[in-house]
């Protein structure tokens, strides 16, 4: 069983940086791909970025969403149970409740592929 934790949310301006953090408990997160969600009102889910396992035969691979990147970098520290999220060059349309998950396999950018979620953390880029 695993929890999560986000945070690092907040305001920021349009042009601004955040850093996410998924703080997370229990056993094997390790094991477990990461992805980061974010969700918007009145839209869908969207998976924003994922990275493997640090256990992976592949390796560490990255996976991110069209729209972001080159402006959000996830990484993992294992000795810290932790998974942040950088994001650079925040626009408006980057607000969102932003969620990270846990899953047996990454780094899918589906929802359906994660077994465990933390309860969000709010970003708004507004002026």
């Amino acid at each position: 069983q695993l929890q999560l934790v986000e945070s690092g949310g907040g305001l920021v301006q349009p042009g601004g940086s955040l850093t996410l953090s998924c703080a997370a408990s229990g056993s094997f997160f390790a094991n477990h791909a990461v992805g980061w969600f974010r969700q918007a009102p009145g839209k869908a889910r969207e998976g924003v970025s994922a990275i493997t396992s640090a256990i992976a035969s592949s390796g560490e691979i990255t996976n991110y969403v069209d729209s972001v990147k080159g402006r959000f970098t996830i990484s993992r520290d294992t000795a810290r149970n932790a998974v942040y999220l950088q994001m650079n060059s925040l626009r408006s349309d980057d607000t969102a409740i932003y969620y990270c998950a846990a899953g047996l396999n990454g780094p899918s950018l589906r929802p359906g592929s994660y077994h465990y979620w933390g309860q969000g953390t709010q970003v708004t880029v507004s002026s």
